[in-house]
């Protein structure tokens, strides 16, 4: 049976789909952009503001569902520009320190809202 978990501290889903689903174990987190949750408009600043908001959105919306991102075992980021990679990296390396998911990273031009970042999750949840 599939739960949707949704939450006020993460921006509302701006199309038709749920902020996660849950089923059995796993929690499968919909790809978040950098949205201020209280205000729905992108961050100020450049990648490493907008990919902190964005894992920050994703830690809020793992958290209601009972995890936190030390239970992340796949990560999806997508970025603007492959050149910004480093700088998102460095961001991404304080969120998980120990024991990293799986993890793929893919440029794709261009992303709602003019985002430079988006990144979704999949999660173990017992």
């Amino acid at each position: 049976m599939k739960e949707i978990i949704s939450t006020k501290k993460a921006p509302a889903a701006i199309g038709p789909y749920s902020q996660a689903v849950k089923v059995g174990g796993l929690l499968f987190v919909s790809g978040q952009i950098p949205l201020v949750p209280e205000t729905g408009e992108i961050v100020a600043g450049g990648i490493k503001e907008q990919t902190a908001r964005v894992l920050d959105n994703l830690k809020a919306i793992v958290e209601a569902a009972g995890g936190s991102l030390d239970d992340v075992v796949k990560t999806s980021v997508s970025l603007d520009d492959i050149k910004d990679f480093g700088a998102m990296n460095e961001v991404y390396a304080e969120y998980f320190k120990k024991d990293a998911p799986a993890r793929v990273c893919v440029e794709v031009g261009n992303l709602p809202k003019g985002a430079l970042v988006e990144i979704d999750v999949i999660v173990s949840i017992d």
